[in-house]
């Protein structure tokens, strides 16, 4: 049985291959929460991967996606990003963000991402 570490090292790997909807039907539950900052979380796999998607349609130059730092604790899963895009609303992106992954049957039931801007 893979440990939370291997999850999340493999699920890295597949954002930054550029698989992150592959990433997204390994490991996350399908009553999956998440969270940006502190706007209205969005709740079901079938709406968040809607979400996700939506948000990589929007990508118009995608220049990388770098983890910088993984923390993992009991059922939970923590990681620092680097990513650097431009999104066709919102113009170049350069920041640095934090995920913090809550684990429930090996998968990924809770998710929140913080960063400025």
């Amino acid at each position: 049985m893979e440990t939370i570490l291997e999850k999340i090292k493999d699920l890295n790997k597949l954002v930054v291959e550029g698989k992150a909807m592959e990433a997204f039907e390994k490991y996350y539950h399908d009553d999956v929460v998440m969270q940006e900052n502190e706007d209205q979380p969005t709740k079901g796999k079938s709406a968040n991967r809607q979400r996700e998607q939506e948000f990589f349609d929007s990508i118009t130059e995608f220049r990388s996606s770098i983890p910088l730092r993984i923390t993992v604790g009991e059922g939970t899963s923590m990681v620092e990003w680097h990513y650097d895009f431009t999104h066709k609303d919102w113009g170049e992106r350069n920041y640095q963000q934090v995920s913090v992954q809550q684990w429930q049957d090996g998968k990924i039931i809770n998710e929140k991402f913080y960063y400025h801007g």
